[in-house]
């Protein structure tokens, strides 16, 4: 079992137990089975972000204390240097870099993410997703199909895309090779 897994599921548990929430309680207001809830707790399973994303924002804390055990304390500016970030391997192998992990009270969550390519994906449906918020995509390199729903779009590098989250969306990197693209998760849908 991954290490990193087993802490961050250690970390949820802890602070589920002291808001005092049941498992049922939690696994209902992050819209997953009691059964896929008690997988994720016990660190059998690797993480979405998307449901870390809602753990986070259902137990009030920053997803990068999830991630770390570390509180986030910055408060007005933040650099992370060319190359690096928080990195979370997250869905199939995807990597995401997280590039303001210790700012506090983040309006949106950004990411440098690298879609790797996959011979398999090509012939299967997109897995698709939900989180709350809003995300912007900015293409850096390589081509990624994007579905929203039933729209389908490939988008190469200087493409953008900024969508409803809360929608299902998903994607793969497509033509051989990885697509590296800028993420950046608004966390509150804007009325």
């Amino acid at each position: 079992m991954d290490t990193r897994i087993t802490e961050i599921a250690e970390r949820i548990k802890g602070l589920r137990d002291d808001c005092g929430y049941s498992l049922d309680e939690m696994a209902a207001s992050l819209s997953v089975t009691a059964d896929e809830y008690s997988a994720y707790e016990s660190g059998k399973v690797d993480f979405p972000y998307s449901f870390l994303h809602r753990c986070a924002d259902k137990l009030k804390v920053d997803v990068v204390e999830l991630l770390t055990g570390e509180s986030p304390h910055l408060m007005d500016y933040s650099i992370v240097r060319g190359g690096r970030g928080l990195q979370m391997s997250r869905r199939d192998s995807f990597k995401y870099f997280h590039l303001a992990p210790m700012f506090r009270k983040k309006l949106s969550e950004p990411f440098r993410v690298i879609a790797p390519y996959n011979d398999e994906d090509q012939v299967k449906p997109i897995e698709l997703n939900t989180h709350n918020g809003h995300e912007f995509n900015y293409i850096l390199q390589g081509k990624l199909r994007f579905v929203f729903e039933t729209h389908q779009e490939i988008l190469e590098a200087g493409d953008c895309v900024y969508y409803n989250s809360g929608r299902k969306h998903g994607m793969i990197a497509i033509d051989g090779k990885p697509c590296e693209f800028i993420a950046v998760v608004v966390k509150e849908e804007i009325e």
